[in-house]
């Protein structure tokens, strides 16, 4: 009798070596954005569907607002293994893959439906799996960030009028294209760093969509904003090479699915907001201009042509062509 309750013991222990196994895998989800913003919001609910979709195998925290490092420090994680995921601007696996960087060209997308197109555009999938091959990091969605503005203590409507201000970009060439076509003083600053550089008048001016001018507050601290929309923005989402490696191509196919999904989800609310947001700065006391967009498009054209930037003209040409 002793026996046989000593041979049950083993089973029941040599039963519980499979779930062991199968412990629970917890990953980190990183980014730059504010908790309110949908960036967040909606990797939060991604996070969620995943652990349900998957039985609780993947428990996803997300740490919003630079928790976690500088959007540099979160790309770099990716390789070094500190972060498992991580939602940013493509400009910055650029600096390693530099095809991304045709994204960032100054007016090369028409609006956010054109950006959304070529995301889902052989072209881009064809960049993918280079980006793939290359680092082992996998992109599996595209969110439409929004269409990058000015804002700035004193109002301008022209290139010409933007000599020698001091804006804020991000530590990306493709940010500092337009200023510098222009002759003004592009400075890069960490993102979390921005509000007060604005404050203390390190810089004058800094550009990012309506969205993130509201998010962030830049709206406090500038009194003008500027429809230049001279980039059309997005952001990717990419997992590392040391947790899509080890995914079985069933979960591979649901992270990619609710990812996108999620994407989707922001995408649509970035939009909404966007055309809400206008009216929301007028009310609170900013100057909202029109600017002559193609003044700033021409110095662009003409002093900082495709080619100059390290891009592919006809990559430029397929994206042209995305309809």
């Amino acid at each position: 009798m002793r026996y046989l309750s000593f041979l049950w013991f083993l089973l029941a222990m040599g039963a519980g070596v499979p779930s062991a196994a199968m412990a629970q895998q917890k990953l980190k989800w990183a980014h730059v954005y504010e908790s309110s913003e949908p960036y967040h919001t909606e990797s939060v609910w991604a996070a969620e569907e995943i652990k349900k979709r998957s039985n609780g195998k993947f428990d996803i925290q997300v740490f919003p607002a630079s928790s976690l490092g500088k959007e540099t420090d979160l790309n770099q994680g990716l390789t070094l293994g500190s972060v498992d995921i991580v939602i940013g601007g493509p400009s910055f696996a650029a600096r390693s893959y530099p095809r991304f960087g045709i994204a960032y060209y100054p007016f090369i997308f028409r609006d956010g439906d054109h950006l959304l197109a070529y995301s889902k555009s052989p072209l881009f999938q064809e960049m993918v799996n280079e980006f793939r091959n290359k680092s082992g990091i996998q992109v599996t969605a595209y969110t439409y960030y929004g269409a990058r503005h000015t804002s700035a203590q004193k109002p301008f409507t022209q290139c010409a009028d933007i000599k020698g201000l001091k804006i804020r970009v991000p530590d990306a060439p493709a940010y500092t294209a337009t200023w510098q076509a222009c002759g003004a003083n592009p400075t890069p600053i960490a993102f979390a760093e921005v509000y007060l550089a604005l404050q203390n008048g390190t810089v004058d001016a800094q550009e990012n969509p309506l969205t993130t001018i509201e998010a962030k507050k830049f709206f406090e601290v500038q009194k003008a904003i500027m429809l230049t929309g001279h980039i059309v923005d997005g952001l990717v989402t990419m997992v590392a090479p040391h947790v899509w490696s080890t995914l079985s191509p069933a979960e591979q196919k649901m992270f990619t699915e609710v990812m996108q999904e999620a994407a989707a989800r922001a995408s649509a609310k970035i939009k909404k907001r966007e055309a809400e947001l206008i009216d929301t700065f007028k009310k609170k006391g900013l100057q909202v201009i029109e600017v002559n967009r193609k003044s700033f498009q021409d110095a662009v054209l003409k002093n900082k042509p495709v080619d100059s930037m390290g891009l592919a003209r006809a990559d430029y040409d397929r994206v042209q062509a995305v309809k």
